[in-house]
C-alpha cells in the first residue's frame, strides 16, 4: 500500500486541485470525530451529549461539516462529466457518443466507489443481524447497534441523488451560474415559509432536495472559479443563519436532536443552507496556506492514502464504536454518567480504542473501494440513460430506506416510512441490489471510457 500511495501520489497532474482531496477528508473524519464524541452510551441505551449539555451546541455550527462535502463533491461531479463529454466519439446518427451514454458511464464511474463498499456493509450487517435474531438475540446494545448503525447511509442516498442530477443542473448552472443557485435557494425559502407560516403538511420533505443539491451548486460556481468573494458568502450566510435562529423557529444545534419538535437537519431547513453557506466561504479563506502545506510531499501522500479509505472507513466507524462499548460492557468496565468528570476523562481511550478498531475494518474491506475498469461491450447500446437513471433511483430509495429502518427486527417485519411508504430492510436491500446492477448494466458497452473519476 505504501508504494501505491507514493506512486499515486507522485503521480499527482500539476492541474489537479488538491485542496479538494483535503477537505473530502477533512469533512468525513470530521463527521466520524463528531460521532464518537456525541454518543452518550450507558447501559440503559444511547443518548447523545448535546442533549445532555446543551451548552455545547454552538460547536456544530464549526462541526457539522457535511455541507464542505457536498460543495466538494459539485465540484467533482462537473469536473468528472466534462471530462467524459470531451472523451465521447464525435456525435453522428447512431453513435456510441450519445449524451446517453455519456450519463450511464459517468452514473457508473462515480457510484462504483460509493455502491460496491456499501453493498459490502450492507450484505455483511444483514447476515450479522440475521445470526443474531436467529439465535434469539436482538435485545440491549445489540439492539441499539442493528437500529442505529446503518443511519449514516441516509448521507450515501442524498449524495446519490446528487450524482444522478448532475447533468440537468450542470446545464442550467452553465446557462444562469449564480442565477441557478438563486433558484434552488429560493425554493428551500418557499418550502419553509409554506411549512412554519401557512402549515402546510409533508412540503418540508422537498428541502432534502432543495438545500442539499443549492450546497451541491456552489461546487459548480467553484469549479468555474466563481466564488470570488469567499469573506462575503461566509459572512452572510453566517448573519443569516444567526438571525434565522435568534428570530425563526429554527433550533441553535445544525445536528438533530432527540425529541426536538423542528430539526435543521431532517428535513434540510433554511437555516442549514445558510451554515452551509458559511462553511462553504470559510474553507475558501482557508484555501492559500492549505495549498501551500499541500506541497510538502509527507502531507499529499497522507490525504492520497486518507481518500483511498475514507468511504470505507466512515461506513464502518459505528460497527467500530458499539464494538468499543460492547467490549467494555462485557468486560464489566464503568461507563460513567455522560458529561461527567470521569466521562471525559474516559474519552480519549474511547476514541483511540474506536479509531483503532476501524483502522482494522478498514484493512479487512477497503479493497472494495478500489475502482474496477468496466468490461468491454456492444458500443451505442439504446436506453443507457433511462436505464441507469432508474437504477440509481432504485440505488438512493433503497440506501434511504436503510437509513431509517437499520437492521432491528429483521424477522419480525419492521419497517419504517419512506415517502409515505413503509420499507422493510429485505426491501431496502432488495432495491439497492437491484438499482447498482441496472447502473452497472447501463454503464457497460457506451462506448465512453470513465477512467479513474475526476476530482
Amino acid at each position: 500500500m505504501g508504494s501505491s500511495v507514493r506512486e499515486l501520489a507522485g503521480a499527482t497532474p500539476a492541474t489537479r486541485d488538491r485542496y479538494v482531496d483535503l477537505l473530502r477528508v477533512a469533512s468525513l473524519g470530521a463527521v466520524v470525530l463528531g460521532h464518537w464524541l456525541m454518543a452518550a452510551v450507558t447501559p440503559d441505551g444511547v443518548g447523545n451529549l448535546l442533549a445532555v449539555v446543551p451548552a455545547l451546541q454552538p460547536l456544530t455550527w464549526l462541526l457539522q461539516v457535511m455541507p464542505v462535502f457536498f460543495f466538494v463533491g459539485g465540484f467533482s461531479h462537473a469536473l468528472s462529466y466534462r471530462s467524459l463529454l470531451r472523451k465521447r466519439p464525435e456525435r453522428r446518427e447512431g453513435s456510441e457518443g450519445s449524451e446517453d451514454s455519456v450519463y450511464s458511464a459517468f452514473l457508473r464511474a462515480r457510484l462504483q466507489r460509493l455502491l460496491r463498499p456499501t453493498m459490502v456493509f450492507v450484505l455483511v450487517w444483514g447476515a450479522a443481524a440475521l445470526l443474531v435474531q436467529l439465535l434469539g438475540g436482538g435485545g440491549g446494545l445489540t439492539g441499539v447497534t442493528l437500529r442505529m448503525v446503518t443511519q449514516p447511509l441516509w448521507f450515501i442516498g442524498i449524495y446519490l441523488a446528487m450524482v444522478a442530477f448532475t447533468p440537468p443542473l450542470l446545464k442550467l448552472h452553465e446557462r444562469y451560474g449564480w442565477g441557478a443557485f438563486a433558484g434552488l435557494a429560493g425554493a428551500a425559502v418557499a418550502v419553509d415559509v409554506l411549512r412554519f407560516a401557512a402549515g402546510v403538511p409533508y412540503v418540508e420533505f422537498l428541502n432534502f432536495a432543495f438545500v442539499w443539491l443549492a450546497v451541491h451548486q456552489l461546487g459548480f460556481l467553484r469549479a468555474d472559479g466563481r466564488i470570488r468573494r469567499p469573506a462575503l458568502l461566509a459572512g452572510a450566510g453566517l448573519v443569516t443563519a444567526g438571525a434565522l435562529v435568534a428570530f425563526g423557529p429554527y433550533p441553535l444545534s445544525m445536528v438533530g436532536m432527540p425529541g426536538e419538535k423542528v430539526s435543521n437537519m431532517a428535513p434540510p431547513t433554511l437555516a442549514l443552507l445558510c451554515h452551509g453557506l458559511w462553511l462553504v466561504g470559510a474553507v475558501e479563506l482557508l484555501r492559500a496556506p492549505a495549498v501551500r502545506l499541500l506541497e510538502r510531499p509527507r502531507v499529499w501522500r497522507t490525504v492520497v492514502a486518507a481518500n483511498g479509505v475514507a468511504m470505507t472507513a466512515f461506513l464502518w466507524h459505528l460497527t467500530a464504536m458499539f464494538g468499543v462499548y460492547g467490549a467494555m460492557l462485557a468486560l464489566d468496565v464503568e461507563l460513567p454518567a455522560p458529561a461527567s468528570a470521569a466521562w471525559w476523562a474516559q474519552v480519549p481511550l474511547r476514541i483511540a480504542l474506536a479509531a483503532a478498531l476501524t483502522a482494522g475494518l478498514v484493512a479487512a474491506f477497503r479493497a472494495f473501494e478500489r475502482p474496477v475498469s468496466a468490461p468491454p461491450g456492444a458500443a451505442g447500446s439504446t436506453g443507457a440513460g433511462p436505464l441507469a437513471a432508474l437504477g440509481a433511483t432504485l440505488c438512493l430509495l433503497g440506501v434511504l430506506g436503510l437509513s431509517m429502518v437499520g437492521f432491528g427486527g429483521l424477522l419480525d417485519g419492521r419497517t419504517a416510512l419512506l415517502i409515505a411508504i413503509p420499507v422493510s430492510a429485505p426491501a431496502a436491500v432488495a432495491m439497492t441490489l437491484g438499482g447498482w446492477l441496472l447502473v452497472e448494466r447501463a454503464g457497460r458497452g457506451t462506448g465512453v471510457r470513465a477512467g479513474r473519476p475526476a476530482r
